[in-house]
């Protein structure tokens, strides 16, 4: 029996959050059930030359407005060209464009992820998710926090499958903390914040900026990377020329040696007003540093209050900067914390479960 083919549609392959966790999935898709095409709708990213060396054809469609015909049209010429079985789209202007043209295409198959929860959407993007849901087979959430949204704003509960990020093993880091220190042109005796995301208005990048400014008042050795690119690097970048700590904020833009940095952190943040399941926390949490972040939906799954990192209200600077200074503060805590988070994650999140669990939807409704 010849494989199945899949198409996979996700607006870029920038390393963030949902498309490593699409990156992880079509890797792992046993190559004799499944022929995986990705389609990235606006731009590539660093992920795409690790799909193409791992042979799985990616295809860019260059979409420029949030309302772009041509786009359209090169997506509906890409579905009558590939013929897919199946169409998985991941994030809403994927799952809007992919949905609709895949219906319109006549695949026979609609799976839609969505990765993070959305109060952010307003009446028209929830009008067209409830719209679009009467045409697709499974919507994949990747926590309760984002099942429960969907749930709550009337898309049928039968249609949702939970299945949670998927984990890649941890590798020890084979720089040194000098040797990163020295890379990044810090003094040695630096204490490293970090933030990892993309660079958008949920992840209230700002806010953590803010922070550091409060930490700056009863320490001065508290240097800040912020790690990941997006449409609000410029405007936080030109925010940070007119803050006292402006030299103690680092942009790091994309990086694919995140895995390296990561362990020689002391503290990860993520101030964000809403999540799916974060994967900078289980990275985080699964190289034993300990995490401070929002108490929303998503983060409370992973992170368990004053034993594997702290939680703060979403917007309370002054708090996220007292739980920091508590752990810098203290060694011994911060070990122990990051001891702890990394023996909670041990095991919790493997790759092959997030691969089987979207195998087996795929078998089933292609059989």
């Amino acid at each position: 029996m010849s494989a199945k083919r899949i198409l996979q549609i996700i607006p870029s392959l920038d390393r963030a959050g949902a498309e490593k966790q699409l990156a992880l999935l079509v890797q792992g898709l046993p190559r004799n059930e499944f022929d995986v095409h990705v389609c990235a709708l606006t731009c590539g990213g660093s992920l795409c030359a690790e799909l193409e060396q791992a042979n799985i054809p990616v295809h860019i469609i260059g979409k420029r407005w949030k309302i772009d015909p041509i786009t359209a049209w090169k997506l509906h010429r890409l579905l009558h060209h590939l013929r897919p079985d199946l169409v998985h789209t991941w994030m809403f202007t994927a799952n809007s464009y992919g949905r609709a043209l895949a219906v319109f295409s006549g695949a026979e198959r609609v799976v839609a992820s969505e990765p993070c929860d959305g109060y952010w959407k307003g009446k028209y993007e929830l009008a067209v998710d409830r719209f679009l849901t009467r045409w697709t087979d499974r919507i994949i959430v990747n926590s309760k926090g984002v099942y429960d949204f969907y749930a709550a704003r009337g898309i049928d509960t039968a249609k949702i499958e939970l299945i949670a990020n998927g984990l890649p093993e941890y590798a020890p880091s084979r720089l040194t903390r000098r040797e990163l220190l020295s890379d990044l042109s810090l003094p040695p005796d630096s204490k490293v914040v970090a933030v990892i995301g993309r660079l958008c208005p949920r992840k209230r990048i700002r806010d953590a900026i803010w922070a550091g400014e409060l930490l700056k008042v009863v320490r001065d050795d508290v240097h800040i990377l912020i790690i990941g690119d997006g449409p609000q690097r410029y405007q936080l970048e030109r925010f940070c020329e007119n803050i006292e700590i402006r030299d103690r904020v680092h942009f790091l833009g994309h990086r694919n040696d995140v895995d390296q940095i990561i362990s020689h952190l002391d503290v990860v943040w993520l101030a964000s007003s809403h999540e799916g399941f974060p994967n900078s926390i289980m990275e985080s949490m699964a190289a034993g540093v300990p995490v401070v972040a929002t108490d929303i939906p998503g983060n409370r799954d992973l992170v368990i209050h004053n034993t594997t990192g702290y939680l703060f209200p979403v917007g309370d600077r002054a708090a996220l900067a007292s739980w920091t200074n508590h752990l810098l503060d203290d060694p011994e805590k911060l070990r122990d914390m990051g001891k702890a988070g990394c023996a909670a994650l041990k095991n919790q999140y493997p790759v092959d479960t997030l691969v089987h669990r979207h195998a087996a939807v795929y078998r089933q409704l292609l059989q």
